[in-house]
Order: C-alpha cells, then sequence, then structure tokens
C-alpha cells in the first residue's frame, strides 16, 4: 500500500463534505482514558467526540473515531482499556472544554469536574453523563485521517432515568428539545 495520500473524488471539496456532514446530527461523548507513564500518579486524558456507535451486542462493541496524531490517539495505543461517557444536555461546559484545540494540560481541565474513576480501566467517569461505559480495544483500522477503534464493552455504568442527550449539529451544540 502506498503512503501517498488519495485525492478527494473529483467535485468533492473539505468545505463541501464537512458541510454535508454538519446535516448529520450526533450525539456527544467524552472519551477518557489514563496515562499511568505521564508523571508520578498518571494523567487523566480527555478527549469531545462526536463519531460514536454502537457496533454489537453480542460481544458489545463500540467505535469511536480519533484523529490520527491526537494525544487520545497515541495514548489509546499504548493504552488498551477506556472509558466513553454520553453527555447529557447539561454538559455543554464539559463538551467544549475537552474539545477545544489549543487548551491547557488535561490534569486542570479535570480539576473542577465531579467524576468516579472507573474500575475497569482506572479513566474518569463523568457523573452526571446518561451512561459511561468502559471499554478494552479490541482493533484499530486506520481510515484516512483518523483511526476507528473498536473496543469491547467491560461495563455499563447507568443508564441514568432523567434528561436528554446533547447532541451536536450545523457546528453547535443542541438539545432534543
Amino acid at each position: 500500500m502506498s503512503d501517498l495520500a488519495i485525492p478527494h473524488a473529483e467535485g468533492v471539496s473539505n468545505d463541501d463534505f464537512r458541510a454535508a456532514m454538519s446535516r448529520l446530527a450526533a450525539g456527544v461523548v467524552l472519551v477518557t482514558a489514563h496515562d499511568p507513564d505521564d508523571g508520578p500518579r498518571g494523567e487523566d486524558v480527555g478527549m469531545t467526540a462526536t463519531a460514536f456507535m454502537s457496533v454489537s451486542l453480542d460481544p458489545p462493541l463500540v467505535l469511536v473515531s480519533l484523529r490520527n496524531g491526537s494525544r487520545m490517539d497515541d495514548l489509546l495505543a499504548e493504552v488498551p482499556v477506556w472509558a466513553v461517557s454520553m453527555l447529557a444536555e447539561n454538559q455543554r461546559h464539559i463538551a467544549g472544554r475537552f474539545a477545544m484545540k489549543n487548551r491547557v494540560s488535561d490534569r486542570l481541565l479535570f480539576a473542577d469536574l465531579p467524576y468516579t474513576r472507573g474500575e475497569e480501566s482506572g479513566a474518569p467517569l463523568m457523573s452526571g453523563a446518561l451512561a459511561a461505559l468502559e471499554c478494552r480495544t479490541e482493533s484499530r483500522v486506520v481510515a484516512g485521517d483518523h483511526t476507528l477503534v473498536v473496543g469491547r464493552v467491560l461495563s455499563v455504568d447507568g443508564p441514568t432515568p432523567e434528561g436528554g442527550p446533547l447532541m451536536y449539529y450545523q457546528g453547535k451544540y443542541r438539545h432534543l428539545s
């Protein structure tokens, strides 16, 4: 396989593709993992994602898409366990905080947020999320400028009986009502 990038199909620009895909509403999740090698006690890492989906019921599998070379992509290539918190509509501030491109240390991002630590992954599970999953990586597939990470669900926290999901549509966070 060649390392050369395959050009866009004729007539498909980045802007056209981005505009079309912005019309697809998506749930918002926070992907988290614990990096045991970063400092004396390690560091928690988080990333907002909208490219997340259920893959299989038996066994329970989910998929998240990570930008190649991102901190989360690099970390999940090394650390096999991670977590996903499905954000509620009142957790827009969490999504925005972890979606910033030029941001401060992850340690500071988690500082004032309520969370529990997953028993399987050691990763933060956001308090107030609609549900949280702990996962172990089953496979990784490079797809263009992203890596698709398939994870086996090891545990489920929730779902909570109240609240609606945080959604992302046309470049903005939204809620169902």
